[in-house]
């Protein structure tokens, strides 16, 4: 069997080919209408597409995985992101690259894959350090992508980008293939098919509500008819889970309070993420006679962003020796903590460039803790034969607090707004509401936090589970 080691760093490596299919099309987002010769409400489709297909695919490849092997649904999701960005790289016109970028989005599916096959196949003195490590790739991913992507789009054809993660998906496939292990852990039964479609269905009609309210507007019919829509399946979705034999998800293991509580932090901790992955580009970006704006470039924001991610990094082990010792508990509070006193901070002080500097190196550590924390926290709650389809479920809730982040934040700039040289910006106020619901969620992560029940795994709690 490979070291144990080179498991971990190659589950890492994939980590990081997930979250740097987020950040790749950021440098060239707001050109996208002129690259592709449409508009502005079609290019959108480039960023929601990717945002849907990862919200649908995770839960349902977590599951996938524990019926038909981790790896290998790994390694078809990985297979999928090539395809993705080989049709991406080849088109020039919008459906081309929306359909690539669809495909993009199965990538994100291999986080919650990697930490549950983590639990499989690592000594377990070294899984709570490993899973530490895995969470925060979600962050150096975005952090190290983000000027690359900068520097790819200032000196070479977009298209590059595309090519670009084509390779790193080649790689990753090469590396899984090679170091990570077979595990011989199976759920039995069949693949419940009706409740797939059903997530799926539901998933997408309430990701599209909330990510296009603000274009379509929110009392519009089709916001409230793919809003209410969606709802209306989940609910008999679930209904459905709870009343057959084999389920995709087995809610009644989603509903014990360990679980439950710690997906509904995941939520308002994805929300207090993606607030600050709006409000402090935009803020360093923006022209300094806008009155709210630093006036750096692209690529010189990216690296006042930078830091936060290598802070992920850097305090991963911490995050595992904390948890090995203390329990995940106490890593969820500090994140919470730490991204409160970044807001605060950001609210009292916010007239410098290293102001933002320090307030993303504080961001790093409560996004580095608080993610280290939650898969953890499931992993704790659940039998072993569920860890895919548990952590796909969490990842799912934390996709949930980003897409309702950028919906809400993206509301809120776009009110408080003022015309410069015929573009509409954000003002001062904008952000200041924006960095207040930031924070907010991250005090409702850290009051959550404070309600999730002690843990002992579930063998000591049911000692018929399998190993």
């Amino acid at each position: 069997m490979p070291r144990q080691g080179a498991i971990v760093a190659v589950l890492a490596t994939a980590g990081l080919a997930s979250s740097f299919m987020f950040t790749l099309m950021v440098p060239i987002q707001s050109k996208l209408p002129e690259l592709l010769d449409a508009s502005r409400e079609d290019t959108a489709w480039v960023v929601t597409s990717t945002l849907l297909a990862a919200a649908v695919i995770t839960p349902i490849a977590g599951r996938l995985g524990d019926m038909y092997g981790k790896r290998r649904i790994l390694l078809v999701l990985v297979g999928v992101m090539i395809a993705g960005s080989i049709v991406a790289a080849l088109s020039t016109g919008i459906i081309g690259i929306i359909v690539g970028r669809t495909l993009q989005g199965a990538i994100v599916g291999v986080v919650p894959l990697g930490i549950s096959i983590m639990r499989d196949v690592l000594h377990e003195d070294r899984v709570d350090s490993a899973i530490a490590f895995m969470s925060a790739t979600l962050g150096v991913g975005g952090a190290l992508g983000l000027p690359i992507s900068a520097l790819v789009t200032e000196r070479s054809d977009w298209h590059v980008l595309f090519w670009m993660a084509a390779g790193l998906g080649v790689i990753v496939f090469g590396l899984v293939l090679w170091i990570v292990p077979v595990s011989v852990l199976r759920t039995a039964g069949r693949f419940d098919y009706v409740g797939a479609a059903g997530l799926a269905v539901g998933l997408i009609g309430l990701l599209l509500a909330i990510s296009r309210g603000n274009e379509w507007g929110w009392g519009s019919p089709p916001v409230l008819a793919f809003g209410l829509g969606g709802l209306v399946v989940l609910l008999v979705w679930g209904w459905y889970e709870l009343r057959i034999d084999e389920p995709l998800l087995d809610l009644r293991v989603a509903a014990r309070p360990a679980v439950l509580l710690t997906n509904i932090a995941s939520v308002a901790m994805g929300f207090s993420l993606f607030a600050s992955n709006v409000v402090y580009p935009q803020m360093l970006e923006l022209p300094v006679a806008t009155g709210a704006g630093f006036g750096l470039s692209l690529l010189a924001a990216s690296l006042i962003v930078m830091p936060s991610g290598l802070v992920m990094m850097v305090l991963s082990p911490v995050a595992g020796r904390i948890a090995a010792r203390t329990g995940p508990k106490l890593l969820l509070l500090l994140g919470a903590v730490s991204l409160i006193a970044a807001y605060g901070f950001t609210l009292l002080f916010s007239s410098e460039v290293w102001h933002i500097l320090v307030a993303n190196i504080l961001i790093g550590a409560g996004i580095g803790f608080g993610y280290a924390s939650m898969p953890m926290l499931i992993m704790r709650s659940v039998p072993q034969s569920e860890t895919g389809a548990s952590n796909g479920l969490n990842a799912l809730f934390r996709s949930l607090g980003t897409s309702t982040a950028a919906a809400v934040i993206g509301a809120v700039l776009a009110t408080y707004a003022i015309d410069f040289e015929g573009i509409p910006v954000p003002t001062t106020t904008g952000f200041t509401l924006s960095l207040i619901l930031g924070g907010a969620a991250a005090i409702v992560a850290l009051v959550v936090a404070l309600f999730i029940p002690r843990h002992h795994s579930p063998r000591e709690r049911h000692p018929s589970l399998p190993e």
